[in-house]
């Protein structure tokens, strides 16, 4: 019995201090990521000025929406090309103007007129999502988040073994708070039992956004990619690449294509296809509206093909010879590994863009569970009286220790975060068992 109550002291104190140092970070995620989940629906009425249009019976060449921006700006550098996924969605032009500043033009593809342009750093949601990503503070930013939906599985596990219920025919305070029991114990039932209900929901959009941080990610990739559960030879036409060059690196394309090598276009005598006699090629490969079309920067680039929608199942990366329009590689879902296609799937989710707005609605639910659980968790530490936990007196039991190194080892930064702690908490206690004495 005794043995147990100091397993419960340590976890609590573990619960206590992970809640309190990244419950602001938390804070930041579940609100940016409940916002995030809705950046269709925002961005549409945010730009609904240049996104609609009228539908007419046919859409301009490519070709000529091109020379309508050039002439416009003939310093300009077109980068991308996106047709309208929808009969009464503008043409997005990417483009670097004179000035070097990314930009997007807005085109009617029926008239051929420029509705209207936006500087690619002024995007309201991708600014959302370097907060949610990286807190807009670059590699640092990310790291600091990765490190805290690490730790919120710590808080995740620790806090399901603290509202485990001693007694199993419990039902207040275990799946109902209980309402007359004071004031400070329906605060923390307030905190605990909504925190068990949405848990698994807590669990998941942790897991599946951390394919996306900086460190923990790349890891799991790089293994993906050498285990051979990234993409297979199949993909490429005679033998794959050396190229050293990413597809992430060109291209803002799936979880799985992200480590793909670039292939080069084969030099060549001819001159470059038109961009109309690419848009043949997509559109022979039936690839659907709704992609993006990145324009080959150098004399051995290619032009890259990504479709990255809503659905993880729509995927697709494809590579085109800029002077053949050979199709180098062209890399689809049923193409992921086991690994590549879980991951996918579970991004969509974690977007809320699987399922449409079911999908949104659940995720929302759970972002706005994880605000109330931060919230209250924070009022019941000011309720708190005697500060932190008690210190137990005993050494850390066999089963935490082995618990904390496993996941430590499955998530580094979070291992050594951990470390760092132990050491802290071991100098404190000399520190306090020297002065005691």
């Amino acid at each position: 019995m005794e043995q147990k109550r100091r397993h419960y002291q340590w976890i609590w104190r573990w619960h206590f201090y992970a809640g309190l140092i990244f419950a602001p970070f938390l804070l930041v995620l579940a609100i940016t990521g409940g916002i995030y989940l809705f950046k269709a629906e925002i961005e549409h009425a945010i730009y609904q000025d240049v996104y609609d249009v009228e539908p007419q019976s046919e859409t301009m060449p490519a070709s000529h929406l091109f020379d309508a921006v050039k002439e416009q700006d003939p310093d300009a550098v077109i980068t991308r090309y996106r047709p309208g996924e929808t009969a009464d969605r503008s043409t997005e032009i990417g483009l670097t103007d004179g000035n070097g500043t990314a930009m997007t033009v807005f085109m009617n593809p029926y008239t051929m007129q420029i509705i209207g342009t936006l500087d690619d750093s002024d995007r309201i949601m991708d600014k959302l999502e370097k907060i949610h990503g990286e807190l807009m503070a670059g590699t640092i930013g990310d790291r600091l988040v990765e490190l805290a939906a690490c730790w919120a599985l710590i808080l995740i596990i620790t806090g399901v073994y603290l509202w485990w219920p001693r007694k199993r025919d419990r039902i207040w305070g275990v799946v109902l708070p209980r309402v007359s029991k004071g004031n400070r114990t329906l605060v923390r039932d307030l905190h605990a039992v909504p925190a068990v209900w949405i848990s698994a929901g807590m669990f998941f959009l942790i897991m599946t956004g951390l394919p996306w941080s900086g460190f923990w990610g790349t890891q799991v990739q790089n293994i993906a990619t050498n285990s051979g559960e990234g993409y297979p030879p199949s993909i490429w036409v005679g033998s794959a690449p050396l190229s050293e060059l990413k597809t992430e690196d060109v291209a803002d394309v799936g979880w799985s294509a992200e480590n793909l090598p670039v292939p080069q276009s084969v030099e060549s005598t001819y001159m470059p296809m038109s961009i109309d006699d690419v848009m043949k090629v997509v559109q022979e490969r039936n690839v659907k509206p709704g992609y993006d079309l990145f324009i080959p920067q150098a004399e051995d680039g290619v032009y890259t093909v990504s479709a990255f929608p809503a659905r993880a199942q729509d995927e697709i990366t494809m590579h085109i010879d800029q002077y053949t329009g050979a199709v180098l590689a062209d890399y689809r879902y049923e193409d992921y590994g086991p690994a590549g296609k879980a991951i996918a799937l579970g991004i969509t989710l974690h977007k809320g863009s699987q399922f449409g707005m079911i999908n949104k609605l659940i995720g929302l639910i759970v972002c706005i569970g994880m605000v109330f659980i931060i919230v209250s968790g924070l009022v019941l530490w000011r309720k708190r009286k005697h500060g932190a936990p008690a210190r137990p007196d005993a050494g850390v039991a066999k089963g935490l220790l082995v618990l904390i190194v496993v996941l430590g080892l499955l998530f580094p930064l979070a291992g050594a975060s951990m470390l760092a702690v132990f050491v802290i908490d071991q100098i404190v206690k000399r520190a306090k068992g020297g002065q005691a004495s």
